[in-house]
């Protein structure tokens, strides 16, 4: 993601750009020349969240913008949205906020504004993104602790949407596995990837249901960090489409599963801003990396599969697929016993039945770390809300000729027992959080284009930044 319209190079004759909240806007005004309040009346601009009206001087040049902000009084106290809608509005020019000395309100604007300029166009001739930075808007900002802030953040949403937006047959299996070895590349981590032999062997789950796949799975393992820090592990889904395997889905379920890669698109966009920040933690990124798909040698319903932790699974749906993925990279995971897991993944429908689209439901067996999580979501407007591990549930996925089902006989709660399922792979003695998101917005909105996003990626960072600051 390109930060380009941003620029740090300040020369004192920017257009001038005032965030107002709609409680502000009458103190403001009674500052300013009567033929000021005049235009604003004029407008019937009241300072609503989203809006903005351009203001002239007396030879019809742009002398400003006030900014709406709605029921919020400055950018340190609005959501990050506060800018979002100003980048694909406002005419082609250089804008320099009034006021940006609160390091908080730095990272809003930077983040906003980034976030509002985002343009997936890698398929577009026509692509709307120009190169020359004079034909279009550019915020112009101290270079400051917040604005980096901001822009690390953007940064690791735009990886999340770039990765996202990709169709599945530019994102297999083997293009994630090299996305994440270039990020490992630029931040010096060390990336291994398991395939062929090795993964049939030691991951029998995500070979699974990986086989009928003319694109073989993958598992992508990313280390980075001192090796004496606490160890943080994220896990993130790779199903890089999802046919639903033998239980097919029908079309209209198929056209966005190029985005049930999305949970891994989180976790290395979390890695991003983890090793741009220099966090003090020892991170590892494990990715299942696999294309569910139909063919001869497809796992079928009935099916008893392994796993990497010797448990075993019978296939109550090949349409639930993830969680078998994510069993063995749990596995894994906990294995090396870190301080704190963390898992992403677009798992279930009955989540966004619960949730709706933009509320990620999270999961944890530890009372302290899902705190953590929801009060830092509060904190920087990305929200999460708990749902329970009900133990009672956990019956619903017994079987009769397996340790276990992937799939509830029952059909109900159905978020709850695949975050039970994933329990089983993890243990008790882990600090594990899980997060089941959309990684997708529905529709328009200011800085939120329709198409792949981060949901608690932020939250993620923000919590982790709190416990594992930099050095």
């Amino acid at each position: 993601m390109s930060s380009r319209s941003i620029d740090h190079h300040q020369t004192g004759d920017e257009i001038p750009l005032w965030p107002l909240g709609q409680a502000e806007l009458a103190d403001w005004l009674s500052g300013q020349p009567p033929a000021v309040a005049n235009w604003v009346a004029a407008n019937n601009f009241s300072a609503a969240a989203n809006s903005h009206l351009m203001l002239a001087d007396e030879q019809g040049h742009a002398a400003g913008v006030i900014v709406g902000l709605g029921d919020r009084a400055g950018l340190a106290g609005a959501d990050c949205w506060g800018l979002a809608a100003l980048p694909g509005s406002l005419p082609p020019g250089r804008y320099g906020l009034v006021a940006e000395s609160d390091e908080k309100a730095a990272e809003k604007a930077a983040f906003g504004w980034l976030m509002g300029a985002y343009r997936f166009s890698r398929y577009r001739a026509d692509a709307d993104r120009p190169d020359n930075p004079e034909d279009s808007a550019t915020l112009v900002m101290a270079d400051s602790a917040g604005a980096r802030e901001g822009r690390r953040l953007a940064g690791a949403c735009g990886l999340v949407r770039d990765l996202v937006n990709t169709p599945a047959s530019d994102m297999g299996p083997g293009e994630l596995a090299a996305a994440a070895s270039e990020l490992a590349d630029q931040h010096g981590a060390e990336c291994r990837i398991v395939s062929g032999a090795s993964l049939s062997r030691d991951f029998p789950a995500i070979e699974a249901v990986g086989r009928g796949s003319s694109r073989p799975p993958r598992l992508i393992d990313l280390r980075w960090g001192a090796p004496g820090a606490p160890a943080v592990t994220l896990v993130g889904k790779g199903i890089c489409f999802d046919t639903g395997g033998l239980d097919l889905k029908p079309s209209a379920g198929m056209l966005l599963m190029k985005k049930d890669m999305g949970g891994a698109a989180h976790a290395l966009g979390l890695a991003r801003a983890i090793m741009e920040a220099g966090l003090d933690l020892r991170l590892r990124v494990i990715i299942p990396a696999a294309e569910n798909s139909v063919a001869g040698n497809a796992y079928r319903p009935g099916d008893v599969i392994g796993s990497r932790h010797g448990i075993s699974i019978e296939i109550g749906n090949t349409d639930a697929e993830g969680r078998l993925v994510l069993a063995d990279a749990l596995s894994l995971a906990a294995e090396e016993k870190p301080l704190l897991l963390l898992d992403f993944a677009t798992l279930t429908g009955a989540a966004r039945v619960a949730l709706g689209a933009d509320l990620p439901a999270l999961f944890s067996n530890d009372d302290g770390l899902a705190g953590d999580l929801l009060a830092a979501g509060g904190a920087v407007s990305d929200p999460l809300w708990r749902l329970p591990l009900w133990q009672p549930y956990a019956a619903d996925l017994d079987s009769k000729v397996a340790d276990i089902n992937n799939v509830s006989a029952s059909g109900f709660a159905g978020a709850i027992t695949a975050a039970l399922f994933l329990q089983r792979f993890v243990g008790d003695d882990i600090r594990w959080a899980h997060m089941d998101v959309f990684a997708w917005n529905r529709k328009d909105r200011p800085g939120r284009p329709t198409g792949g996003d981060a949901f608690g990626l932020r939250a993620a960072f923000s919590m982790l930044k709190k416990q594992f600051p930099a050095g």
